[in-house]
Order: C-alpha cells, then structure tokens, then sequence
C-alpha cells in the first residue's frame, strides 16, 4: 500500500500542477474575450465561435487523441525499461502528425467557406481559413507534450499552456483590432461594412491562435533538446533486443488512437450538432438571424469560455491519470488503480460542486463584470447551464480513467448513445417548448449528465471500485449549498453599500472560496493526507493546524 500511496501523491501532484496551468490559461483566456468582445462584438463572437467549433473538430480528428495515446504508450514502455521503444513511439508520432496534421489543415484551408455554410455562418470562413495551418502545429505540439505525460512529468505541458495563451490573448487583441478595422472598411465596398468588420476581427482573433500554438511548439522544442542530452545516456545503456518496427509503432498508435478519437470526436461533436439543429430551427421559427447570431455568440463567446475554466481541472487530472493508470493497469496493480479512481474522483468533486454553485449564484454578476453583459437572458444561460460544469467534469474525467485502463472502446458508445439522446432532447424542447437558445443550455447539461451515468456505470464495472459517496458527494455539495447562501447574501450586502458590481462580485468570490474549504475542514471533508497530496502541501497543512481548523 505505501508504494500504492506514493505512485498516488505523485501522480495528483502531477495533476495538480497541470491543472493549476490549466486554470491560468482559462483565466488569461477569459480575461482577452473581455477586449476582443468588446472589439469585435456579439456577431463577432459568432462567427469566432462557429469557426472554433469547425476547427476543434477538425483538431480532433486529426490529432487531439495524440497526447493521450503517446502518453499511454511511452509510460506501459517506460514502465518496463524499453528506452529504445520509448524514443520509437515519439518518432513514429511525430511522422504521424505530420501526415495528419498537414492532410486536415490542407482540407480546412480550401473547405472553410464550405464548412461554414452549412452552419448558416459564411462570414466565418474567413476566421477559419487562418486556423488551417494551426492544425499541424497543435499536432506536432501535441506528441511532445503526450511524451513529457507519459515520463510523469507534467511540468513542460503546464509551462507551455501559460505561455501559449499568453502569446494568444495579446495577439489576438493586437490583430482584431487592425482586422476590424480593415474588414470595416472592406464591408463598405461591399455593402455590409458591420458584418465584415466582425468577421475580419474574429479573424485577427484567430490570428493568436496560431502565434501561441507556434510559441509553445518552440519551447517543447527547446525543453526536448536540454532533455535528450540526459536522456540520450539512458537510450545508450538499453540492450534489449525486442526493438519494435516503426510498423509496429504505427499499428499500436492507430489501435490506441481510434477508439479515443472517436469517443473524443462523439465527446466534443455535440456542439456542432447543437449549433445545427438549433439554428436551422429557429430560423424557421422565424427568428432574426442578428438575434441567432447574438444568442450564439453569448453561447460561444461568453457561456462556454466561463463553464471551461472549471472543467479544464478535471481535464488535467484525466491527462495525469492516463499514463499512471496504465502504468498500474500494465502491472497488475488493481489496488492501486482502485485507489487513483477513487481519489480522482474525489478530488474532481471537490473542485466541480462548488464551481456550479458559484457560477450559478453570481451568473449574471459575473456576465456584468466581464463582459458588461447587463442581458437578463446571458445572465439566466449561465445560472441555469452551471449544472453542466458538474456533470462534463465527472464525464471528461471518466473517459480519461477508461482509457487508463484500457477500455478504450466504452467511451466511444457511450458519447454515441448520449449524442443521439441530445439530439433528440434538443429537438423537442426547441419544437415542443420553444426554449430558443435555453433549449441548447438543457441539451448540452443532458449530453454530460448522460455521460456521466453510462461512464460511471462502466468504471465500476470493470475497475471494481467503490466510492465513498458521503466523502465523494454528500459532504462536497453540502459545503457547497451552504457557501452558495453566503455568496448571495454577501452579494447584495457589498453591492448595497459599494454600489459597485465589480468589487462586490470580486469580494463574493473571494469569501465563498474561504467558506467552503472553511466548511469542509470542519466537516472533515479534507484530511492531512489530502493537504499533504497537493503541491506544497507540507507549507499549507501547517497554516491550516496553526489556526486549528485540522
């Protein structure tokens, strides 16, 4: 147990170092759609948004399952000391991203206009076209952050992620500014100077998509090269003689990639199928296509960028979890891999629960705040979607343990069945309610909520563990309900004497941050091998037993 206990607080420190990486980066990502918003409007984060979407599919398919299978196959070959295997799998990747990274960018440049019309958004063409050549870039970023994952090393992925939103969001400002501009001025040729001017700044928005991926490939570039002088020693030294052909390599990345990419690719599609079916549908309900454009460019630009930067937490521990899980799985550790399932989750909880409380608590403060965003119907999208930070966190996390241990092909049906049952719960509350954008909010909550059910289901059966539903759950969303109450009492009592939404939405993060964890100390929600567990946890537990609360 105590070899378990130590593979365990190395992996959440791992995890936790990328997910605190992840956080920075939603952060900085959310704080420059403040300007670019404000830059490129509403109708420009429509067509910002729709040509997101089509890229990140796209992305998908070519290569975002790369980091995941790279990790999986460099930690099950490190784990039994094939060094010369490892550095094989990182080549023979590197050769596949290319290939695919190059053929999909290649199809996105000359198919944009086409991709985009068939969303009803042909503006959007232009912000997609610049987005081609990213598709390689991420690719090749992709197999060196999945080869850092995969020696348990997280430290490099979560540098690169601060930097590359770094480059991105002063880019990204900078080029949608001078693009609006010109777009305004190309739309007055051509007779609609405000819709050109938006889709010209999403542009530029996109235009610091590529900057920081290109930025953060360098670094990976830079922190390979200063690690293969060390690690070149290790390769030397490797004289067995089970060397695996590149073809070999090649069918083992196919056979683990496929069946992620597909869940991955069901997992994330449901956004493009939301956008189509949503907007076909209300535009023959006979909805203006201004105020389409709008709903989604809230739903899009503002919505999905704040319920992101909690769920990225649960997408760092999954992207820890893999390399470790397999590495037990490989093994035949059942204990210890019971034991990370339990303690992910765990900690997965611990963050989402008071994430959805918070968001819906303070939504249309926060829409106020960031976006001054003063429409009843933003802020009302964010209170009533909060539910869905819960239910993608568990879901996004259960498809990273299921591919840890190696049931790969589970999350691809069951993102199929909970696609299909979407589908069909979009289309009668958009028929049958007319919800209008609240319809895309339900259905979106319902796809996570479906997955989380069908994952949950599978994990237990085939990793045997048993969670502890009081310390899991009950104690978490408890602790939780009670800073919910604090936060909009404390709300209204700093708004009422400050008059400023900004500072009481600031302090009412702030304290509902320190009520929770106060609440769940004294409810032994946390114990001393939980605060030891984190990064510094030795510093932080000692704060918390001079003021007595452990």
């Amino acid at each position: 147990m105590k070899n378990s206990t130590k593979a365990h607080s190395s992996f959440l420190v791992q995890g936790s170092i990328l997910a605190m990486a992840s956080i920075i980066s939603r952060i900085v990502g959310l704080l420059y759609r403040v300007p670019l918003k404000a830059i490129i409007g509403k109708v420009g984060n429509n067509y910002y948004g729709t040509a997101f979407e089509i890229y990140s599919i796209i992305l998908i398919i070519s290569s975002y399952s790369l980091p995941l299978a790279v990790s999986k196959l460099v930690a099950a070959r490190m784990e039994v000391g094939q060094v010369k295997n490892t550095m094989r799998v990182l080549k023979g990747a590197l050769l596949f991203a290319l290939l695919s990274g190059g053929t999909f960018g290649c199809i996105v440049f000359f198919f944009a206009d086409y991709f985009t019309g068939l969303l009803r958004t042909p503006l959007a063409g232009i912000a997609l076209r610049v987005l081609a050549p990213v598709i390689l870039i991420v690719a090749v970023l992709g197999v060196f952050r999945g080869f850092f994952q995969g020696l348990h090393t997280m430290m490099p992925s979560a540098i690169s992620q601060i930097l590359e939103q770094i480059i991105n969001a002063v880019i990204s400002i900078v080029a949608a500014y001078y693009l609006f501009s010109y777009g305004f001025k190309v739309g007055g040729v051509l007779g609609d100077a405000e819709e050109y001017a938006a889709a010209y700044g999403a542009a530029g928005g996109t235009i610091g998509t590529g900057s920081g991926a290109l930025f953060a490939l360098l670094f990976m570039l830079f922190i390979y090269a200063v690690f293969y002088r060390r690690f070149k020693k290790r390769v030397a030294r490797d004289h067995k003689k089970n060397i695996e052909s590149y073809g070999t390599i090649f069918k083992v990345l196919l056979l683990t990639i496929i069946p992620v990419l597909l869940s991955t690719t069901l997992y994330n599609i449901s956004s493009i199928v939301d956008q189509g079916i949503f907007k076909n549908i209300v535009t023959l309900q006979g909805y203006e296509s201004r105020q389409i454009s709008e709903w989604w460019g809230v739903y899009t630009g503002q919505y999905k960028v704040l319920i992101n930067v909690p769920i990225s937490i649960a997408s760092a521990i999954a992207a820890s979890a893999v390399p470790t899980l397999t590495a037990a799985y490989e093994v035949g550790n059942d204990k210890q891999v019971r034991y990370q399932i339990h303690s992910a989750t765990r900690f997965i909880m611990m963050i989402a629960f008071p994430c959805t409380v918070g968001m819906a608590v303070l939504a249309s403060p926060i829409m106020l705040w960031l976006f001054s965003d003063s429409d009843p119907t933003s802020g009302r999208m964010l209170a009533f979607g909060a539910v869905s930070i819960l239910f993608y966190s568990l879901s996004t996390l259960s498809n990273g343990l299921l591919q840890g241990i190696e049931r790969l092909r589970i999350p691809v049906r069951n993102a199929a069945i909970a696609l299909v049952l979407q589908a069909v719960f979009l289309v009668g509350a958009l028929e049958l309610f007319d919800l209008n954008i609240y319809a895309v909010i339900y259905a979106n909550a319902f796809y996570a909520f479906c997955m989380c059910v069908l994952n949950h289901w599978a994990v237990v059966k085939y990793s045997g563990v048993r969670q502890n539903i009081y310390t899991t759950y009950i104690l978490p969303a408890t602790a939780s309900l009670i800073m919910g109450v604090v936060v909009f009492l404390f709300y209204r009592l700093i708004h009422y004497f400050a008059h400023s939404n900004a500072i009481a939405t600031i302090c009412s993060v702030l304290v509902g941050a320190f009520v929770y964890v106060i609440v769940l100390l004294l409810t032994k929600g946390i114990s001393k091998k939980d605060v030891l567990r984190l990064p510094g946890g030795e510093r932080i537990l000692r704060i918390i037993q001079k003021l007595r609360l452990l």
